[in-house]
C-alpha cells in the first residue's frame, strides 16, 4: 500500500498568520498617514515622506514585534520541554500512567491506551508528551525568525501599494484615490488570506475592509480638523 503525506491548512497557520497581519497593517497605517497627511491640506512631497517613514517604520516594528512577541512563546515552549524531560528522567512511570490517562480520557481502552502510550515512550517519549499533554508538535512550534521576516516583507508590500496610489494620482485626488485603491487591495487580501486558510472568503472580505474603513476615515477626519486648525 503506497504512502502519501497529506497536505493541511493548519500546517500554514505560522507563517500565513504573520502574512496576512503584516499586509493588512501595511495597508492600513501607511493609507491612514497618506490619507489624513493629504486631509490636512499638505503637499505631495510632505505626504510621500509621511508615507514612505511609516513604510520603513512599520515594517521594522512589525518585525521586532513579531520577533519578540513568538519569542516568548518559543521560550515558553522550551522551558516546558524542558520540564517534562526532567520529569521523564525521574519518573518514567509517572509519566506512563499520565500519558495513558490522556488517551483513557479520550475514549480508548485502558488495557490499549497503555500499550499504545509503552510503544510511543519507546520510541520518543519526549515527542509524545509534548504533543499529547503540552500540545506543541513540528506544525505548531513557534517560528520567531520566519514570523518577524514574513511580517516585515508582507507590511512593506502592503504599504507600498496605498504609497504608489499617492505617487501616481493628481494631488487632488490623493484622498479618495487611495482609500478607495486601499479597500481594494484589503479585499483582494481578505480573499487571498481566506482562500489559503480556508476560511469563508466573503466573511474576511467584509472584516477587513470594514476595519480598513474605520481606521481612514478617523485619521482623516484628524488631518482634516488639524489642517484647518493650521
Amino acid at each position: 500500500m503506497s504512502l502519501h503525506r497529506e497536505r493541511h491548512l493548519i500546517e500554514r497557520v505560522g507563517w500565513l498568520r504573520a502574512a496576512v497581519l503584516g499586509a493588512n497593517d501595511g495597508i492600513v497605517s501607511t493609507a491612514s498617514l497618506i490619507v489624513g497627511v493629504a486631509a490636512a491640506s499638505q503637499g505631495r512631497g510632505e505626504i510621500l515622506v509621511v508615507g514612505v517613514a511609516g513604510l520603513v517604520a512599520g515594517a521594522m516594528s512589525m518585525a521586532a514585534g513579531e520577533y519578540v512577541s513568538v519569542s516568548s512563546q518559543s521560550d515558553t515552549e522550551r522551558a516546558d520541554l524542558a520540564r517534562e524531560r526532567a520529569e521523564l528522567d525521574t519518573q518514567p512511570a509517572f509519566e506512563l500512567d499520565e500519558l495513558a490517562g490522556l488517551y483513557v480520557a479520550r475514549g480508548v481502552e485502558p488495557d490499549v491506551a497503555r500499550l499504545v502510550a509503552g510503544q510511543l515512550m519507546a520510541k520518543d517519549a519526549l515527542g509524545a508528551h509534548a504533543r499529547e499533554e503540552l500540545g506543541i508538535s513540528e506544525i505548531t512550534t513557534a517560528r520567531p525568525i520566519q514570523a518577524a521576516l514574513t511580517s516585515a516583507a508582507t507590511f512593506a508590500t502592503g504599504a507600498a501599494l496605498p504609497l504608489v496610489t499617492a505617487i501616481i494620482v493628481p494631488a487632488s485626488a490623493i484622498v479618495v484615490a487611495v482609500s478607495v485603491a486601499s479597500l481594494l487591495f484589503l479585499a483582494l487580501l481578505g480573499g487571498i488570506g481566506a482562500r489559503a486558510g480556508g476560511a469563508p472568503i466573503v466573511k474576511a472580505v467584509v472584516r477587513v475592509t470594514f476595519w480598513g474603513a474605520i481606521a481612514m476615515a478617523l485619521t482623516a477626519g484628524v488631518g482634516a480638523v488639524f489642517g484647518v486648525s493650521a
